[in-house]
């Protein structure tokens, strides 16, 4: 029997996490949220050459899920460091603004409920 490797044992985990809640984000509901914050939610980045990832607050291994209030867009670096972690704990120690990250992420999620739709969300990202 040939052992797998770890990062073929993680893929099919992720695979299973993934598979086994509903995503709802669509393209649109995406390309708002990418607008709505300008560049990267964490380090105020802009999309560069690389595009920008899909980064749940809540990671899909914690019982997070592509959805509207749950991704926020990130830029390589950022997704990468935080991984798994609990957001505000990361935010924290990698000493970025974790007041101006949540403030605005509540902003953007009382934007869409308050319209009925996450395309109601303000284009440009504020001023705080």
């Amino acid at each position: 029997m040939a052992s797998t490797s770890r990062r073929a044992r993680a893929a099919n985990r992720r695979k299973r996490r993934m598979g086994a809640v509903e995503h709802d984000l669509d393209a649109v509901q995406w390309a708002a949220l990418q607008a709505a914050w300008g560049g990267c939610a964490y380090c105020g980045a802009p999309a560069g050459a690389d595009p920008l990832q899909r980064d749940c607050v809540l990671p899909i291994s914690r019982g997070g899920r592509y959805t509207w209030d749950n991704v926020v867009p990130a830029c390589r670096s950022c997704n990468a460091s935080k991984c798994n972690t609990e957001v505000t704990a990361w935010l924290r120690r990698k000493r970025l603004d974790e007041r101006q990250f949540l403030l605005r992420h509540a902003e953007l999620r009382a934007s869409a409920r308050a319209g009925g739709a996450p395309d109601a969300v303000p284009l440009a990202p504020s001023s705080s």
